[in-house]
């Protein structure tokens, strides 16, 4: 019976350790939705790639070589517009020392949350939340601008073949009308 009771206690333990470790691992509900829209970003980049990386660009002010080094790091373009937005919280704003910080923590080891990141540069989720927010309702806005304008210019060409056509039918209908009048006298 003895012997039971070290095991017990290294079994309880090691419970305890695990269900500490699950809670650390569970997601603020900030950083699901930092990662919903940083998802979103990543679907409007498949469909739309300039769109995506041209707002990212202009939100942040950063150059395209920039971008593509943060690429080169095998981040996706969401993840890339969370690095940016910490990066702008923090003293100096968006530098290379900063972007380093904050990549070699997400990508780890060991792999750290955006809340975790935030929380030990001294940072908030909520401000980079509205960021991405604005970020994203910003590419969907482009998006719906680009379709009205391939929409009103569908309708554009399809208004100049059908005059066209009306056109021609009235050419041709003139000529056959020409043709009976002559086989008439």
């Amino acid at each position: 019976m003895k012997t039971i009771k070290p095991y017990l206690l290294f079994a309880g333990l090691l419970l305890c350790a695990a269900a500490v470790h699950a809670a650390a691992m569970e997601k603020s509900t900030e950083e699901q939705k930092l990662e919903a829209g940083a998802g979103e970003l990543n679907k409007k980049y498949s469909e739309g790639q300039d769109r995506v990386a041209g707002r990212i660009k202009a939100q942040f002010g950063v150059s395209d070589a920039r971008l593509m080094g943060l690429r080169y790091r095998k981040m996706n373009y969401g993840e890339i517009a969370v690095a940016l937005a910490l990066a702008q919280g923090l003293r100096g704003g968006i530098t290379d020392e900063n972007l380093h910080t904050i990549v070699a923590q997400r990508q780890g080891p060991p792999v750290a949350g955006w809340d975790k990141i935030a929380r030990g540069l001294g940072l908030k989720l909520g401000p980079v939340l509205l960021k991405i927010q604005k970020l994203t309702a910003e590419v969907r806005r482009q998006e719906k601008a680009d379709k009205v304008k391939k929409d009103k210019k569908a309708v554009s060409r399809k208004a100049k073949e059908d005059e066209k056509a009306r056109k021609i039918e009235k050419t041709e209908n003139s000529e056959k009308e020409g043709m009976k009048a002559l086989m008439r006298s």
